[in-house]
């Protein structure tokens, strides 16, 4: 299976933003080790990150003329906002597994309600970096 992650604005920042919330690696090391099992799991990952919600918007909507057979999205802050981001997500014909790091319910007000969420097949969160392997290895279900 092709799974694609996407990671959306501060994404980039993760090993020196917040670590308190978002953990000490990176993101070149989170995906390190994701790749590392997907391999045992028989799985291809790819990953983008962009502070540009056109870009994501654009990767969602080629993603399946890419070959991608289900996407791993963190939006990052767009996920409370960006009903534009909301509608790529729908639009995708591949699956999308939307995870956060943290617990977005249990933060600020303004972080609690998700756009995004109602048009993925699954939601992860508040697992920091192991929310990334838990969707891959959900693979299978969401897939089916």
């Amino acid at each position: 299976m092709n799974v694609l992650y996407l990671f959306g604005p501060n994404m980039g920042a993760l090993g020196q933003r917040d670590p308190d919330t978002y953990g000490s690696q990176t993101l070149a090391e989170i995906m390190q080790d994701v790749e590392r099992r997907a391999v045992e799991l028989g799985h291809t990952v790819r990953w983008k990150q962009s502070d540009h919600e056109g870009d994501l918007i654009g990767w969602l909507l080629s993603a399946p003329d890419e070959g991608v057979d289900a996407v791993v999205l963190n939006p990052g802050a767009l996920a409370h906002q960006s009903y534009s981001l909301r509608d790529a997500v729908e639009a995708c014909s591949a699956p999308v597994i939307e995870v956060h790091m943290s617990n977005i319910y249990a933060r600020e007000s303004f972080r609690q309600t998700s756009v995004i969420s109602a048009v993925c097949r699954a939601t992860i969160g508040g697992l920091g970096a192991g929310g990334y392997h838990l969707a891959l290895e959900a693979m299978p279900w969401i897939t089916s």
